[in-house]
């Protein structure tokens, strides 16, 4: 079953991927999914777009910038986190 939360996570990242692809006029991939890489080769932005990156987040030992699925992991973990608070 999946995560709900991870689910509308993954709606605003991909819609926010495109929404910074078309300010950048950058051309967007045909497809945009939880798989689409963030950064590293064949990443759809640049590490300047990228710029806005927590501390806690660079500390990890994996970055949860790697694709649009980690980041949403990464995020739902924190709203979870923050719930709990």
């Amino acid at each position: 079953m999946s995560d709900p939360r991870r689910t509308q996570v993954v709606g605003w990242l991909v819609e926010g991927v495109r929404t910074r692809l078309a300010e950048l006029g950058e051309p967007e991939p045909a497809e945009v999914t939880e798989a689409t890489r963030l950064v590293g080769e064949r990443a759809v932005l640049s590490s300047l777009a990228l710029v806005c990156q927590r501390e806690r987040a660079l500390s990890q030992q994996h970055s949860p910038f790697r694709s649009i699925g980690t980041l949403a992991d990464y995020v739902a973990q924190l709203l979870a986190e923050q719930q709990q608070a």
